[in-house]
């Protein structure tokens, strides 16, 4: 497979779209309306009527008389399937000579749009029939940092929390997510997780994003977050060291705190190998009801309803330039990021009447 483009950091295709122009399109591919060319055609001997011309009467009708509507299927059909077997091919086509295009992190804009929302869609809309509050409160343009709480064992959460941004900001926004060294040191999750558009959690690569306006997620919980135990399920650990809000403060972009409920309870950690987690090389290995009692079966999800809310954003541009270095000014903001998170998630669990419905 041929090597793919690479946008140049400060090059404006680097926001995150991949353009259009110079790009073949697919065979039989319209306007984007979903409709076909029509063409004038005289009219014919048989006395078949001209486009704008009145139409010929139904049997049985009174003149004049309303036509009755196409179905709603009319329009579909063959033609819809060949516009989108021609658009698979155009994609497989790109795919192979290499005529796509990645920014300097290895995000891929096209794959992720096309391939991987799709295979995440049915997990988040079927699955854990997520339910998105507040999305307004990530600004339509320009950089901004949300922060989360993490939990679940397994780091579904930051996936669900992509595709909500990704499916329902108005102004359909990416979120690049920041995640720890493991996922980066793991074959083949590392290349899809560089695809996705999520990098190394460092100060540099965040600041970086955010000053180039794109919309950036970090859970600062971290391992101690996703790896609790069940018993300490919504109680959020401590937040490090306020690095976010370091770098938050040196691009001077919104903070906006996220809260979501329903990942904790997916895998239930009841215990945690210890010693079998220090010989794989992980910070944990979680024992739950289904795991590893029941193998491979053990791993599926429970099919919990989440819940996913955007709070108030906390603007950082109003602060001088080396606020940044202040750590008494970045405790105060930390603290209050995740007294935030802390007090939503719990009123969401009063509004919550079930944990699976």
């Amino acid at each position: 497979m041929a090597d793919a483009k690479v946008i140049p950091f400060d090059d404006d295709r680097a926001r995150g779209s991949v353009p259009r122009a110079g790009r073949r399109r697919a065979p039989g591919a319209g306007s984007g309306t979903g409709e076909s060319p029509v063409r004038d055609v005289p009219a014919a001997r048989d006395g078949r009527s001209r486009r704008g011309a009145r139409p010929a009467a139904v049997p049985g009708q009174a003149p004049g008389a309303a036509q009755p509507e196409p179905g709603p299927g009319a329009g579909s059909g063959v033609g819809g399937w060949e516009r989108k077997l021609a658009g698979g091919l155009a994609f497989l086509r790109r795919r192979v000579t290499g005529d796509y295009e990645v920014d300097e992190f290895g995000y891929d804009k096209e794959l992720t749009d096309q391939v991987l929302m799709e295979l995440l869609r049915p997990l988040y809309d079927k699955y854990f029939r997520v339910e998105v509050k507040g999305i307004e409160n990530i600004p339509a343009e320009g950089g901004a940092l949300v922060v989360a709480n993490h939990s679940g064992t397994l780091p579904l959460d930051g996936l669900m929390l992509q595709v909500a941004v990704h499916d329902r900001h108005p102004a359909g926004r990416h979120l690049r997510l920041l995640a720890a060294d493991l996922v980066f040191m793991l074959p083949v999750v590392n290349e899809l997780a560089r695809k996705a558009g999520h990098t190394l959690a460092c100060a540099e690569d965040a600041e970086r994003l955010l000053e180039r306006g794109e919309v950036v997620g970090v859970m600062p919980e971290g391992f101690k977050g996703i790896g609790k135990p069940f018993g300490e399920r919504y109680k959020l650990q401590r937040f490090g060291r306020g690095g976010f809000v370091s770098t938050a403060l040196r691009a001077g972009v919104p903070i906006v705190p996220c809260s979501i409920v329903g990942a904790e309870e997916i895998y239930p950690m009841i215990g945690n190998a210890k010693t079998l987690a220090r010989v794989l090389g992980l910070p944990y290995f979680p024992v739950t009801p289904t795991f590893p009692l029941l193998g491979p079966l053990g791993a599926v999800p429970l099919p919990t309803k989440w819940t996913i809310q955007f709070g108030e954003p906390i603007p950082t541009d109003g602060y001088p330039a080396e606020a940044a270095e202040d750590p008494m000014l970045m405790f105060n903001l930390t603290d209050q990021v995740r007294e935030q998170i802390q007090h939503t998630l719990y009123k969401l669990l009063v509004q919550r009447r079930s944990v699976f419905f």
